[in-house]
């Protein structure tokens, strides 16, 4: 066997298991889960009219790269949301379907790692576990850049060393983060890509919480908009990652895309075709459909923002918590360990949410993500009201 899969941690939801087993929450509450990042609002209805409509295209074998259309669709998307000059990005060349961000965010490492050259990838703690696995599984030793609160939850890249560096093959940025909901601005973006030139390593940006945002004239900068905006209209060494999961409620469909330099999509894709893992047909034109309306996605964050509203009102005077710049997650602090809180909303109020340090690792003598917990409000707005409620009753109950 691969002996690097020792060296694989338990996922989050194995703790979290291990965690509440034992515990016995109360009959008389239904069981609220906001541990889980899984989007439940709808999905859009016409998503399933074009699946339905395609599924003769099941008889023939999808092409890896993806069709014209789709690479077409995605490109026009890419275009209007990040306002791109529309000479810059080439279909055939800067763009390539994949599975899902997930499968592509470790695809990834195992394509861009040399790993002779003693290997190091940077990551965001805490962090999405898929880019410490991939780091491990593609040889290399994970790097953890801590996300505090006195940063904005931005890691601090000016304290990183040059040694550091000059060892980084891979930059995983998440932005907007997850758990967090920090934003990444355009200078830092910039002034990150000038890293990646002198050092020469690669810029992985996992944005695939891009479109849940609360302000609809300002959406989050993206890494592809940076390099624009710098004069970088190659995208050197700078690759984005999107998904329709968050984006179009669709986590099933397993559709996103991989962006950015072409050299790297053309290597990458190189990789993709002894690996097998095509989208299938008609996920690729019911892909195209999704990428092409917006309406659906406004009335997506419309949603998002009613239950932020409802939940913080309830929450806030209670305990450390606050508005998230992006995404669906909430951060707060707990009043104890965030082990013993889980497990105690779970116990007392048959609530289920995240413990921050199973998401992050002991770096620089701290874990940051101890003593806070990560509530998705992906259920709808009762539901989420609800568990608020709940967590109150808990607070108060200490």
């Amino acid at each position: 066997m691969n002996p690097e899969l020792d060296k694989l941690h338990p996922y989050p939801f194995e703790k979290l298991a291990r965690l509440k087993d034992g515990v016995t929450p109360p009959g008389s509450l239904a069981h609220i889960a906001l541990s889980i990042g899984e989007p439940k609002h709808d999905s859009p209805a016409f998503v399933f009219d074009v699946i339905r409509d395609s599924l003769a295209t099941l008889a023939s074998y999808p092409l890896t790269r993806g069709s014209p259309a789709l690479r077409e669709a995605i490109v026009e998307w890419l275009n209007r949301r990040f306002q791109l000059p529309a000479d810059l990005l080439d279909s055939e060349h800067h763009v390539l379907p994949v599975n899902g961000t997930r499968e592509a965010l470790f695809a990834f490492a195992q394509a861009v790692v040399e790993r002779g050259r003693d290997p190091l990838v940077l990551m965001p703690n805490p962090f999405y576990q898929i880019y410490e696995g991939a780091a491990l599984l593609a040889g290399a030793e994970p790097g953890y850049l801590n996300c505090e609160a006195d940063n904005g939850f931005i890691p601090d890249f000016d304290a990183v060393s040059e040694q550091t560096w000059a060892r980084c093959q891979l930059l995983y940025l998440c932005s907007p983060g997850n758990p967090t909901g920090a934003v990444l601005d355009q200078a830092t973006l910039i002034k990150l890509m000038e890293l990646a030139e002198r050092h020469d390593f690669v810029i992985a940006a996992d944005e695939c919480y891009s479109e849940i945002y609360f302000d609809e004239t300002q959406p989050p900068v993206g890494l592809l908009q940076a390099a624009a905006a710098a004069g970088n209209d190659q995208f050197k060494q700078c690759v984005v990652f999107h998904s329709l999961s968050k984006r179009s409620n669709l986590p099933g469909l397993r559709s996103g895309f991989v962006a950015g330099d072409a050299e790297i999509i053309a290597a990458f894709h190189r990789y993709r075709t002894y690996h097998g893992c095509a989208m299938p047909p008609h996920h690729q034109i019911a892909s195209v459909a999704a990428w092409s309306d917006e309406q659906h996605v406004r009335e997506n964050r419309q949603l998002y923002r009613r239950k932020f509203d409802a939940v913080l009102a309830i929450l806030q005077p209670v305990m450390s918590v606050s508005r998230p710049e992006a995404g669906f997650y909430l951060w707060p602090r707990t009043p104890l360990e965030d082990t013993g809180f889980a497990r105690r909303l779970y116990g007392e109020q048959n609530v289920t949410v995240l413990p921050g340090q199973y998401l992050s690792r002991n770096s620089r003598q701290t874990n940051p993500g101890r003593n806070r917990v990560r509530m998705a409000l992906v259920a709808d707005l009762e539901e989420c009201v609800e568990a608020a409620g709940r967590i109150k009753n808990l607070i108060d109950s200490l």
